[in-house]
């Protein structure tokens, strides 16, 4: 439903200058809005794009109040408040509740009436659904596993037996929670595999994207504390611990039992050891290999800047013989030392 920037203000906060009775009905780069829609500009760099837009209004900082003559709102995080307006005027479509014949619930099974369940969804027998949760289209939900109130399973999302999931947690398609951990015990030249008796806990407010595994624990939980957000294809091995409102980019790998503190960022791609502990509010780059333990938070960065192959080849057989290279340095200043001791 469309919304005046009036309304707008009143639901969200911000300064209002000029014409509140302005109707918007969609959010829009500046480039391309059209006179019922809302851009904005988050960086000094791009205000010169207000010259040219036709959005029908801007959200911008306080001190580019002067920027533009369009009706605006002033406040101190324009992509915030982009983000919160946009989900204003795109909520997400819901079902509605109760529960598609061609779903499977086993007895014993307790689903709130007001909770949605998709066609082709298996229930099993004890597991929980809460209040206002949508179960989506051929999901599984284990045995005596619990789902909280206000959750969004999309499509094809498997929870395994026994793990428990928080409350407003969305679950992209195709993930997998509560999956084995990588456990085996070597036995005369082969493999026998470890029960993996644990679970995967996740707290509220927690967001998992598409084809994203979390496996259970060994013997403890695997937990995912509140305010989590985990991007697509990202892989959390056992015993995982994930600190509370921590946001984990693509394609990252957690190796078993590695502690991830509060409020990380780690870039997609990047590979963490297992058995380590990572400080509260560290941030790795993207493609960063850590291999030990971060007591300390910063910024840890170990992925080389690329380069054209043949310059990269050469670099590449220098660094094979750094070894060599610092016993020879090592070896000239003692010889220097040596002289200037003469």
């Amino acid at each position: 439903m469309p919304l005046t920037l009036a309304e707008l203000v009143a639901r969200l906060g911000g300064e209002l200058v000029g014409d509140g009775t302005r109707t918007i009905r969609q959010i829009a780069p500046l480039e391309r809005a059209v006179p019922d829609e809302i851009g904005f500009v988050a960086q000094a760099k791009y205000l010169a794009q207000l010259a040219g837009t036709h959005a029908g209004a801007v959200i911008l900082p306080p001190d580019a109040r002067n920027a533009t003559e369009l009706p605006r709102i002033l406040t101190p995080n324009p992509y915030l408040y982009f983000a919160r307006v946009s989900a204003l005027l795109n909520p997400p479509p819901r079902p509605l509740a109760g529960i598609h014949p061609s779903a499977s619930v086993a007895p014993g099974a307790r689903i709130e009436e007001d909770a949605s369940i998709g066609a082709g969804a298996v229930i099993g027998a004890g597991a929980r659904v809460g209040a206002r949760s949508v179960i989506g289209p051929n999901c599984v939900v284990g045995e005596a596993a619990e789902i909280g109130a206000d959750c969004l399973l999309h499509a094809n999302v498997t929870v395994y037996h026994r793990c428990a999931i928080g409350d407003r947690v969305i679950l992209h398609s195709g993930c997998v929670i509560g999956s084995d951990g990588f456990g085996f015990a070597p036995s005369d030249g082969q493999w026998e595999k470890i029960p993996q008796i644990g679970r995967v806990r996740i707290g509220d407010d927690v967001e998992i994207g598409a084809c994203t595994t979390i496996d259970r624990g060994a013997l403890e939980d695997t937990v995912i504390e509140e305010g989590v957000k985990l991007d697509n294809l990202i892989q959390v091995a056992h015993n995982v611990v994930i600190g509370a409102h921590s946001a984990i980019a693509a394609c990252t790998g957690i190796a078993g039992s590695a502690k991830i503190g509060r409020h990380c960022t780690i870039g997609g791609a990047a590979m963490i050891f297992g058995h380590i502990e990572i400080a509260d509010g560290t941030r790795i780059s993207t493609n960063t290999l850590i291999t030990k333990s971060l007591p300390k938070a910063g910024t840890y960065t170990s992925a080389p800047p690329f380069s054209e192959h043949e310059t990269w080849q050469k670099n590449a057989v220098h660094m094979r013989n750094l070894d060599k290279l610092v016993n020879r340095v090592k070896e000239l200043e003692k010889k220097l030392k040596e002289l200037e001791s003469k």
